[in-house]
């Protein structure tokens, strides 16, 4: 048997944080390692029990989710521990902050159980949660508010045209199925190139590749695919 998704739950509400890890140890392959109710023992938690993936509330005290994931993701303890943004807000003003610090992605709170379950399985795997509708509206949103400022093209050097067109696309919220069609690829072919991205731009996972896309200035308005 495969070993479980270790997870810990960060959230300032008891009955949030008991109800969420009740959730996940009644769930098949995933266990809860530990609760935290500050960013500070989050943090601690995290190096004391180096979990797969920590369900990290935005507000909470002494120190907030956001500054809390920036400390995991960027300390070399726990570079392996990915952390999932819990909102109460799709459009929250803290959830590119969160991307930023290094989240894997986020989920509102009002998710179904079996949604925020097979969210954190997907983020154990590796991969960014960033459903295409909420990239779109997300960076449009912050588009429109002036979060996300236009720059030269910078920190792109070794990425091919191929591998820019693929990610101008990924930041726009296509699938790599969409991207395949697009671009008249195999889906096999443009995972291949996510994967160079990925290491080309040391970025965790798709969700990251969203920032970097923006931040360099190779997207530089929001899109809607045709």
């Amino acid at each position: 048997m495969p070993e479980p998704i270790r997870v810990l739950v960060a959230d300032d509400q008891a009955l949030l944080r008991g109800s969420f890890r009740l959730l996940i140890d009644t769930a098949p392959g995933l266990v809860a390692v530990g609760e935290a109710a500050t960013g500070a023992e989050a943090v601690d938690a995290a190096r004391r029990e180096r979990p797969d993936v920590v369900l990290m509330d935005v507000r909470m005290p002494e120190m907030d989710g956001i500054e809390a994931t920036r400390l995991i993701c960027r300390s070399p303890e726990t570079a392996g521990v990915r952390v999932l943004i819990l909102t109460t807000f799709d459009l929250d003003e803290y959830v590119y902050g969160g991307l930023r610090a290094g989240a894997s992605g986020f989920l509102l709170k009002s998710t179904p159980p079996a949604g925020l379950l097979a969210g954190i399985r997907v983020v154990a795997e590796g991969e960014g949660l960033l459903a295409p509708s909420v990239t779109r509206r997300l960076i449009e949103e912050f588009a429109r508010g002036g979060e996300i400022r236009p720059a030269p093209v910078r920190g792109l050097d070794g990425v091919t045209e191929r591998e820019r067109e693929v990610l101008v696309l990924v930041a726009r919220g296509l699938s790599n199925a969409e991207i395949a069609a697009r671009l008249h690829l195999s889906t096999a072919t443009v995972k291949t190139h996510v994967g160079h991205l990925l290491a080309k731009l040391a970025a965790r996972d798709r969700a990251q590749l969203v920032i970097a896309a923006y931040e360099s200035g190779l997207v530089s308005a929001p899109s809607h695919p045709s």
